[in-house]
């Protein structure tokens, strides 16, 4: 029996976490590369969800007109830092051009496929850690204040319909019944039965890394300088050998990327949140999404987050944590329970890409790296079906799914 192959995972975000905990599984020696601590980045600060519902790219037929809106409010759902034009202009023109109907189709049609491998990888990936305690079937509650705006988020509910995706309507006092607390105001709800929850993101990512290291992956808190062929090379100067590399770097991904002959256009998509004590939201259990405002209520095993927002900015850009405060302000009003005292608050990059697709693939100079990030706000819910496919691409095996529109030179 010959040596194991050796693969080395850079980034340790809940990403390159499951792609590591896989690795391990079919018998890898795996090293993981982390630059800062485990989790560092949106891994640690997200909405705990596993939205397996959500197949609905951003970018999508209308979003012009509702950008211009955004882009002239700073501190709006989503909205663009003027100053870092320059850096991200080209990532902007190519999420319009995504929003094509045509675009627009065919990424749900991937995102759905990504969803139901996510779905029925994840309790593998549980079972292998023993973190099934850490996750549960809650729901999610989508929430409307004008019929107008429900009637038009259901025609989007039914192209989740067509890929099996099951869901509730709640109209009336139907809804305030089903879940109490909410302002007056909320005529329908939409109800994603399916979605599931990690009781805090943080501990499920430190969870997992305890569980790598029972399992002989080493830890490397550096900086990676390059990656080539065949080699990788630390800021400190020391060179690792491998047979295969991965990169999962979140959005530091597109330096890596770069190096090797592709400028993936991905950016850092800033989300903010603040998470606040257990007792000010008594009995909350579903999570509540706000999608007119562009944030969620969570529950967690810690606390009741609230978070979401979509700025645009150069990754390196001092948060903006007015953005919280708007958001607790809305949230004060839209639930009127809600204590909004004695929040931490927190800002964090998701790794975004323009067609809301990540990129999962070989490298087309350097067929030993394998790339795996982009997931903007989807990475723990995907981390699983990423895993796996990572996993077949490096045994050379047919991907579980077509990933051909994933590959890193689409755009």
């Amino acid at each position: 029996m010959g040596k194991p192959e050796t693969v080395v995972v850079i980034g340790g975000g809940i990403i390159g976490l499951a792609i590591a905990e896989k690795l391990v599984s079919v018998g890898k020696k795996v090293t993981l590369i982390e630059k800062d601590s485990i989790a560092a980045g949106a891994s640690q600060g997200n909405a705990a969800g596993l939205a397996f519902s959500d197949i609905i790219p951003l970018a999508s037929p209308g979003i012009i007109k509702k950008a211009l809106k955004w882009f002239l409010d700073p501190l709006g759902p989503f909205a663009v830092v003027p100053q870092d034009l320059p850096v991200t202009l080209n990532w902007l023109l190519k999420f319009l051009k995504a929003a094509h109907p045509a675009q627009f189709r065919r990424s749900i049609d991937v995102q759905a496929a990504l969803m139901h491998l996510s779905k029925d990888t994840f309790p593998g990936l549980l079972e292998r850690t023993g973190l099934s305690s850490m996750v549960r079937t809650n729901g999610a509650l989508h929430l409307y204040q004008s019929d107008a705006s429900y009637k038009a988020d259901l025609k989007k509910w039914e192209f989740r319909k067509t890929h099996n995706i099951a869901y509730d309507c709640y109209e009336g006092d139907a809804l305030h019944k089903f879940q109490p607390g909410l302002c007056p105001s909320f005529v329908a709800g939409i109800f994603a039965t399916e979605w599931q929850s990690v009781s805090n993101p943080m501990d499920f990512c430190a969870a997992i890394h305890t569980f790598l290291t029972t399992k002989g992956v080493e830890t490397i808190y550096e900086e990676v300088d390059r990656v080539s062929e065949g080699s990788l090379v630390l800021k400190n100067g020391t060179t690792l050998q491998a047979d295969k590399f991965v990169v999962a770097a979140g959005p530091w991904s597109a330096t890596l990327s770069r190096q090797l002959g592709d400028p993936i256009p991905l950016i850092g998509e800033r989300g903010y949140n603040t998470t606040l004590p257990k007792s000010a939201f008594e009995n909350l259990d579903h999570t509540l999404v706000f999608s007119d405002h562009g944030f969620v209520v969570v529950p967690l095993s810690n606390g009741i987050r609230v978070g979401g927002a979509s700025e645009i900015a150069k990754l390196g850009r001092a948060a903006n944590y007015k953005r919280c405060k708007i958001m607790m302000a809305k949230a004060s009003k839209l639930v009127p329970n809600l204590k909004v005292s004695d929040g931490v608050e927190w800002m964090g990059a998701r790794p975004a890409i323009p067609d809301t697709l990540p990129v999962i693939g070989p490298a087309p100079s350097a067929r030993n790296v394998i790339y795996a990030f982009g997931h903007g706000h989807l990475g723990l819910t995907q981390s699983s079906a990423t895993a796996q496919l990572v996993s077949e691409l490096i045994d050379n095996k047919q991907p579980s799914i077509d990933i051909n529109s994933l590959r890193a030179d689409r755009f």
